[in-house]
């Protein structure tokens, strides 16, 4: 009888430790990644149509279109692992190239409106509006890693959960977070005044 008492005390101490918590938000945040991949290889699908028609521009600056190539071989050679959701290093890599990525082909299409033969081209425009489409998945499946990113980190930190944190080693997984912080916090500087001539 002491026995089955000792089990059924186990047993009770084990079901508010969290442990099944942390499988499911572990799970959750891995999902939530998958989807981040999921649109970061959609965009990667689209720079090669968009650079050959693109390409189809012969005046078109060939530095812009060779940094796009660039910077999307760059963030396709990286390979993501599971492991690299709880590596903050590998992590912020990865981050690293996908805002190169962003950064070029912002580059190309505010370089691209001063084409208006390419701006005219059907499909040219029908890439753009993918792009952007594609771009705001991304902006969707980022914020929902970060909520069960948020999700996990809280369980990870609060007690008395965050004692079987400590023995299964769940620490906390690393965020999104942007390169040039300092940079995006000071507001632009707008100026409609006419240029002197």
């Amino acid at each position: 009888m002491k026995r089955w008492v000792l089990i059924l005390a186990a047993v009770l101490s084990l079901s508010g430790c969290g442990y099944n918590q942390f499988q499911s938000l572990d799970e959750a945040s891995k999902s939530a990644w998958s989807e981040v991949l999921n649109q970061y290889q959609r965009r990667a699908d689209l720079v090669p149509n968009i650079v050959a028609t693109v390409k189809g521009e012969a005046s078109f600056e060939q530095d812009t279109l060779t940094k796009v190539i660039e910077a999307r071989a760059k963030a396709t050679s990286i390979q993501v692992t599971p492991e690299t959701l709880n590596n903050p290093e590998a992590f912020n890599k990865f981050q690293q190239a996908q805002g190169e990525l962003s950064s070029a082909l912002s580059r190309l299409m505010v370089v691209s409106e001063r084409y208006p033969e390419l701006k005219a081209n059907q499909a040219f425009r029908d890439l753009r509006v993918t792009l952007e489409g594609t771009e705001n998945r991304i902006t969707v499946a980022r914020n929902r890693y970060i909520e069960s990113v948020q999700e996990y980190n809280v369980l990870a930190r609060s007690f008395p959960t965050n004692l079987t944190a400590m023995v299964f080693s769940y620490k906390p997984k690393p965020n999104f977070s942007v390169q040039n912080e300092a940079q995006i916090s000071t507001p632009p500087t707008v100026d409609f005044s006419t240029p002197k001539k």
